[in-house]
C-alpha cells in the first residue's frame, strides 16, 4: 500500500505508516508494531536484573552498609511506582508514542548516570530516574499493544511484554558474565579505566537507544488518535493495522465509547461494585497478587535457597541463568496457549500450581534447622525444595507472568485505560518493593515467608474465580457491554 502523508504528522514524531509495509499483512504489521513497543519490557527487565550482579562491587566501591545497599537496590522500584502513577495522564494528554520516547530517554540517562556516578547518592538518584522509565514503559506498553492488536491475536501480542522482560533479565545476566569474564571480575578495570561493574550499567544505553529510535518508526495508537480528534490519521492507522474493511465502523465505535464514558477521576475508586470502575479494583487485585505470590524472591534471593540445598556460591550464576532460560521458554508456551485456552483457565491453573509448590516449600523450610542464619536441608528435603521452586517458576511463567500484562492492557475501557493501568501498575511496583525489601528479614524463618506466599497464591485462585472476567476474543469496545463473562468471541471489530 502506498504511504500518504497525514495531517499533523511529525508534530509528535509519530509517522503512522513509517514502518515498511511491503509484503506485510495487517496481522504482520500488528506483530511488528507490538514487538517494537515490547522493547520497553526488555529494558526494564535488564534494568532491574543488572543491580543483582553489582551489589558486592557497590558495597566495596562506596563503603556502604547493608541498609543503604538495600535501599539502592530497591530504589528503581520506588521510581517505577511513581512513573506508573503519572503515565496515565501523560499518555492521555500527548499520546502513547511520546510516552515510549520519554521512557527510552530515561533509560538512556539512567544507564549513563549509574555507570559514571561518583557518589552513592548520585547512583540512587539515577536508579530512581531509571525506575520512573520502568514505570512509564510498564504502563504504556500493554495499553499500546492492546490498542493496536486484532482480537484474535491480542493475547499473544500482549504476552510479548513478559517475554521481553524475562529476556531482559537473561540479557543482563549474560552481559554481566561477559564483562566480568573479560575484565577478570566486577571490580577489575575494563575500558577507559572504568571497572567492569560500571560497564554493566553503561551497556543498558545501547538497547535504550535502539528502543528510542524504533519508537519513531511505529504508528500512534488509533484509540488515542480518535480521542484526540485526529480522525484522518486514525483511519489510516486502522487501515494499516486491521485492513481496509470496516474502517468507518471501527472509528465510529471507538468514538461512541469515548462519548459514552466520562473522564476518569480518583473519586471513581469509591465505586467498587460493578460497572466500568469496578473493573479498576479487579486490575488492582491482579497487579498486587502477581507480586505477593513471591516470584521475585526466587529471582532476587535464590542464592539463599540454593545454598541451603547445598550448592556452592560459585554455582549461583549458572542456576540463575537456568532459571532465566526456563522463564523465557515457559513464556513462549504461554504465548502459544493464551489465545486458545483463554486468560482465566491459565490464571486458575497457575494459581493452583503455585499454591501447591509454595506449600511444599513451606513444609520443607518450616522443618529445616537454621544454622548461622541459614536453613539447612538434609536428605530428600533439598531436592524437593529445588524441584518445587522451579515448578513454581513454571506455573508463574505460563500464567500470571504474561497474563497480567495482557489483562491490564485489554480489560479497561478506552476512556480509562491509561489511567487505570497507571494506578494498577503503581500498586504492582509498590507490592514488588514490599516483597523485595521484607524478604531479607525473613531469611531465618523461610517457612513463615513461603507460607505467606502460599496463602496469597490460594487467595489469587479465589480472586480469579470470583471476579476476573474472560477477555479472550472480545473487542475492546465491547469490554463493558455485558460480554466480559462470555466465552464466545466478538468479531467484526478491533
Amino acid at each position: 500500500m502506498e504511504r500518504r502523508p497525514m495531517a499533523g504528522e511529525g508534530a509528535l514524531g509519530s509517522a503512522p505508516s513509517a514502518l515498511p509495509e511491503e509484503g506485510l499483512s495487517s496481522a504482520g504489521r500488528s506483530v511488528r508494531v507490538a514487538s517494537v513497543a515490547a522493547l520497553g519490557g526488555l529494558l526494564f527487565g535488564y534494568d532491574i536484573s543488572v543491580i543483582n550482579s553489582v551489589v558486592a562491587a557497590l558495597q566495596d566501591e562506596f563503603k556502604i552498609g547493608n541498609a543503604v545497599l538495600g535501599f539502592t537496590a530497591a530504589a528503581a522500584l520506588l521510581g517505577a511506582a511513581a512513573g506508573a502513577i503519572i503515565t496515565g495522564r501523560i499518555a492521555d494528554r500527548v499520546g502513547r508514542l511520546p510516552a515510549m520516547k520519554l521512557a527510552a530517554t530515561l533509560f538512556f540517562v539512567c544507564a549513563l548516570g549509574s555507570g559514571l556516578a561518583a557518589k552513592i547518592w548520585l547512583l540512587v538518584a539515577f536508579r530512581i530516574l531509571g525506575g520512573v522509565g520502568i514505570g512509564v514503559a510498564s504502563v504504556v506498553t500493554p495499553a499500546y499493544i492492546a490498542e493496536t492488536s486484532p482480537p484474535r491475536i491480542r493475547g499473544r501480542l500482549g504476552s510479548l511484554q513478559q517475554l521481553a522482560i524475562v529476556s531482559g533479565i537473561f540479557l543482563a545476566l549474560v552481559v554481566d558474565w561477559l564483562l566480568a569474564g573479560i575484565a577478570g571480575g566486577p571490580h577489575a578495570h575494563l575500558w577507559l579505566g572504568l571497572p567492569a561493574w560500571r560497564w554493566m550499567f553503561l551497556a543498558d544505553a545501547i538497547p535504550a537507544l535502539v528502543y528510542g529510535t524504533l519508537a519513531f518508526t511505529i504508528s500512534e495508537s488509533p484509540r488515542y488518535l480518535v480521542a484526540a480528534q485526529r480522525i484522518p490519521e486514525a483511519r489510516q492507522v486502522i487501515s494499516m493495522l486491521f485492513g481496509e474493511r470496516n474502517v468507518d465502523i471501527i472509528v465510529n465505535r471507538i468514538s461512541e465509547t469515548l462519548r459514552r464514558e466520562i473522564p476518569p477521576s480518583w473519586r471513581d475508586l469509591r465505586k467498587p461494585a460493578g460497572g466500568v470502575y469496578g473493573i479498576v479494583w479487579v486490575g488492582l487485585g491482579l497487579a498486587v497478587f502477581q507480586q505477593f505470590v513471591g516470584i521475585n524472591v526466587i529471582f532476587f534471593y535464590s542464592r539463599v535457597l540454593w545454598q541451603a540445598v547445598g550448592f556452592a556460591e560459585s554455582s549461583s550464576f549458572a542456576i540463575a541463568v537456568v532459571t532465566a532460560v526456563i522463564n523465557v521458554l515457559i513464556t513462549l508456551i504461554a504465548i502459544a496457549l493464551i489465545d486458545k485456552t483463554g486468560r482465566r483457565p491459565l490464571l486458575l491453573t497457575g494459581s493452583a500450581g503455585m499454591a501447591l509448590m509454595l506449600t511444599t516449600m513451606t513444609v520443607v523450610f518450616a522443618s529445616a534447622p537454621v544454622i548461622d542464619g541459614k536453613p539447612h536441608l538434609g536428605g530428600a528435603s533439598g531436592p524437593i525444595a529445588l524441584i518445587a521452586a522451579n515448578v513454581f517458576v513454571i506455573a508463574f511463567g505460563v500464567s500470571w507472568g504474561p497474563i497480567l500484562w495482557v489483562q491490564l492492557g485489554e480489560m479497561f475501557s478506552n476512556r480509562i485505560r491509561a489511567a487505570a493501568l497507571g494506578l494498577a501498575l503503581a500498586a504492582q511496583w509498590m507490592a514488588n518493593w514490599t516483597i523485595t525489601v521484607t524478604f531479607p528479614a525473613l531469611r531465618e524463618v523461610l517457612g513463615f515467608a513461603y507460607g505467606f506466599y502460599a496463602m496469597c497464591a490460594v487467595l489469587s485462585f479465589v480472586f480469579v474465580w470470583k471476579w476476573v472476567p474472560e477477555t479472550k476474543g472480545v473487542a475492546l469496545e465491547d469490554m463493558h457491554a455485558g460480554l466480559l463473562h462470555e466465552d464466545k468471541p466478538t468479531t467484526g471489530s478491533t
